[in-house]
């Protein structure tokens, strides 16, 4: 049977719940989002003359979590227009919708008997072949679906989301006895390729993988923050991003999730497991008596740290009072600092003969161990917990991968002195004579699967970059970018200077991929992409300053000229160039997106033109293209309104706005309606691939050199009344008004009669000269001066 989803209900309308349902909505499935009926008014209903019967207050619960999506942060949904996707009603009067939906997801409070329950009536409104699953974060599939339909126990299956669902990438797909294996690979590859998600195949036991892993972790770390006296602040300055971990660390994280949830999944495995493992799940007292306190973390106010004035605290765990944040200090963490690679770093501060090293080998060994023994029990092998932890709990390296970057045998003699019993699993591999978890075969990633290396499998639509060019090779590289051959005829622009900051050296790689596309026959095409932390931050923010205050304008001007002449190239290429923003894609990353004939964002792509919070305005071309990006959205024959483009282009640069995600992109006519967005930001490259192919097959040509109409003087004007109006509100400074009067010098062409057409190389002349004159200006300079060392705007 062939599985399609068209459209999906969620039952709950929780936090979690109604996550999930915006999260399909983002993704265009239209959801319906169902929960309880209130048993009782509200002040607010009564004050309205309701009743318990009227639906408006028997869909409250579901209505009320849809509103609220509207505000929550971080925004659960992509653009609020999503939200019209999502319908509401309730578990009494809508159950029979049920009939018309192919996956249900219940969402439901964590009690056994209240989803048998609620599954006896999905079994019978439900229709035959539809999918059910539970978001579940620890309770049995199994235990779920007894007495229920056979059909029903064969679509049935765990699909436990990470919260917060838009934003956490992986998705465990927890299949039930009876499930039909079909039903699984649907699940697997409908949640990789349509939620964009990593998808784990999970077993049925307690919490499955990620939260049993992650929560023995915290646990192990709770134990020895107690009984060697580190103190909060301590633990979280070592347990971050110094080994590659969220910035939040250990209790911040907890205080995030909140001491009550936590405790709640620590109790799940401590009430399914024996033995020394069941000790480990055991609650701290100084943690019951702090959920006690209702001291919850981040919803009740106060956890391990509270906020007073400015600022943060921690708690001392011995007098229960808050106390100045404390760090470590050890000269291992210095000589990590000097490490190259996270490996290195690990490896340094995990042998460490110091505090530092005492708290993390104290932590690592037995979440090693722990994870050694559970492959085959809580999943088929190390890739999936690795990718558990690294998806679910923001880890850089699974358990697996650190214990290679530690060292497999060097640790387990270590283990050993110490009395650890050493799981038969790496016996395996260190009796076979390997010594890492992880290999590889013709190139390719493998694993160890108990006997020998297996290749991890892997979607085709996911492409590993690093290792692409390890077994490929490279055309053309500098310390800025690399030209690679992309296979089928299709070239790759990747940049790798550090933050993918735009300088001469990109624009040089960038040159010599447009002479070799364009003069041989082999390629029909290029995509510029890259798998850093961001797309770009945008043009070389310390070199442009570090010109500028020696008066280099000379070479500035150079700069940006190559700058300009190169996204002019992009844009009347012979051949499609398609570029493949994700994360930040600021400034000149925008500048490069906006010629290029097709973008293919992601989900996650925050894309804006924000030089006016360095003092400058744009200028690689941006200005310029993103008023022609406003421009050719309307129909050929209107009658347009060129002072209401200007001033919607001039709004946009002025504010620094940025899109928060890449269909509010498209929503600020950084994308237009053709341009794509991958779900799954793994799939970007393969996707930009096939869009270069797809133009090229549909015989591509560049487009027409067409000159641009503009608003001349009466739009300057226009554009500067405004910008007056919020100085004098005091909305600006002096010298954000002197910025906004060259964008808008630029934006209306100068000074013409309203409606001139224009070149294109007039307005990069115009863009370019404002540039250069906001770069000389001692009050730009200090905004950039104030960016590198802060890294934020500076209003002055």
């Amino acid at each position: 049977m062939a599985y399609h989803i068209r459209k999906a209900a969620v039952i709950g309308s929780g936090v979690m719940g109604s996550g999930i349902a915006a999260h399909l909505a983002n993704v265009g499935i239209p959801t319906l989002l169902l929960d309880i009926v209130p048993r009782e008014l509200t002040k607010e209903e009564e004050a309205k003359g309701l009743t318990l019967d009227q639906p408006a207050v028997r869909n409250r619960f579901a209505s009320t979590a849809v509103q609220k999506l509207l505000k929550q942060k971080p925004a659960p949904l992509t653009s609020k227009k999503n939200l019209q996707l999502i319908s509401v009603g309730n578990i009494e009067d809508d159950l029979s919708a049920l009939s018309e939906v192919d996956w249900v997801i219940e969402v439901v409070v964590e009690n056994l008997a209240i989803k048998k329950d609620l599954y006896k009536k999905i079994d019978e409104a439900r229709k035959q072949g539809s999918i059910i699953s539970s978001n579940t974060s620890g309770i049995s599939i199994n235990a779920m679906a007894e007495g229920r339909s056979e059909d029903f126990k064969q679509h049935f299956l765990g699909t436990h989301f990470f919260n917060p669902p838009r934003y956490l990438k992986l998705l465990e797909v927890i299949p039930a006895q009876d499930t039909l294996p079909e039903v699984v690979s649907f699940m697997k590859e409908f949640g990789e390729d349509r939620l964009g998600k990593g998808v784990v195949i999970a077993k049925d036991t307690p919490n499955f993988v990620g939260n049993r892993i992650g929560t023995y972790g915290l646990m192990k770390t709770l134990q020895v923050m107690k009984e060697k006296g580190y103190s909060v602040g301590e633990v979280d300055s070592v347990t971050g991003t110094l080994i590659g971990r969220p910035k939040s660390a250990t209790l911040r994280t907890l205080d995030v999730v909140g001491l009550d949830t936590f405790v709640h999944v620590a109790n799940n495995v401590h009430e399914n497991t024996t033995g020394e493992e069941q000790k480990v799940f055991e609650v701290p007292s100084y943690l019951q008596q702090m959920v006690e306190k209702g001291w919850l973390g981040a919803k009740s106010g106060q956890g391990f740290f509270v906020k007073k004035g400015k600022e943060i605290l921690e708690l001392n765990l011995d007098t229960f009072e808050y106390e100045p944040v404390k760090k470590l200090k050890t000269p291992s963490i210095e000589m990590a600092k000097q490490q190259k690679g996270l490996a290195a770093k690990v490896k340094t501060l995990t042998y460490a003969n110091d505090r530092t090293g005492e708290l993390l080998w104290s932590v690592f060994a037995p979440t090693l161990v722990y994870s050694a023994e559970l492959v085959g029990e809580i999943a088929d092998d190390i890739v999936a917990i690795d990718n558990a932890m690294k998806w679910g709990f923001g880890w850089s390296q699974g358990p697996f991968e650190m214990w290679d970057a530690i060292g497999v045998a060097e640790s387990v003699e270590k283990m050993k002195a110490e009395g650890y019993e050493i799981p038969s699993f790496v016996k395996s591999l260190l009796d076979a004579g390997y010594t890492t978890f992880y290999s590889e075969i013709d190139g390719d990633l493998a694993y160890f699967d108990g006997q020998e290396y297996t290749l991890v499998p892997v979607n085709e639509k996911s492409i590993d970059l690093k290792r692409y060019k390890k077994k490929h090779g490279v055309l053309k590289s500098n310390s800025g970018a690399s030209l690679i051959d992309f296979g089928d005829g299709v070239l790759l622009l990747e940049f790798h200077s550090k933050s993918n900051a735009l300088g001469l050296d990109i624009m040089q790689i960038l040159n010599h991929g447009l002479d070799l596309l364009n003069q041989s026959d082999r390629y029909k095409g290029m995509v510029i992409g890259n798998q850093g932390k961001n797309f770009s931050v945008g043009a070389n923010l310390a070199m442009i300053l570090m010109e500028a205050q020696d008066d280099n304008l000379f070479e500035l001007d150079y700069i940006v000229n190559t700058f300009q002449q190169g996204t002019l190239r992009i844009k009347y290429s012979e051949k499609p160039i398609v570029v493949a923003p994700f994360g930040m894609t600021l400034g000149g990353g925008s500048e490069v997106c906006l010629p290029a004939a097709h973008i293919q964002a992601t989900m996650e792509t925050y894309m804006g033109l924000v030089e006016a919070g360095v003092g400058l305005i744009p200028g690689g071309g941006g200005n310029k293209e993103l008023y022609i990006k406003h421009l050719k959205g309307l129909p050929k024959g209107v009658v347009v309104d060129l002072q209401a483009i200007a001033s919607k282009v001039f709004e946009t640069i002025a504010m620094a706005k940025t899109s928060t995600s890449g269909e509010e992109a498209r929503e600020n006519n950084f994308l237009d309606f053709a341009d794509g967005i991958s779900v799954n930001a793994d799939h970007q490259l393969y996707d930009a691939k096939q869009a270069v192919l797809a133009m090229a097959e549909a015989g591509y040509t560049a487009p027409i050199r067409e000159k641009v109409p503009v608003t001349g003087k009466p739009g300057y004007a226009t554009l500067l009344l405004g910008a007056q109006n919020l100085l004098q509100s005091g909305y600006i400074s002096e010298h954000d008004l002197y910025i906004a009067k060259k964008l808008a010098y630029v934006l209306s062409g100068g000074n013409v009669p309203y409606g001139t057409l224009v070149d294109e190389q007039y307005l990069l002349n115009l863009e370019r000269e404002a540039f250069i004159s906001l770069v000389s200006h001692p009050k730009s300079q200090a905004r950039m001066q104030y960016m590198l060392m802060k890294g934020k705007p500076l209003r002055n």
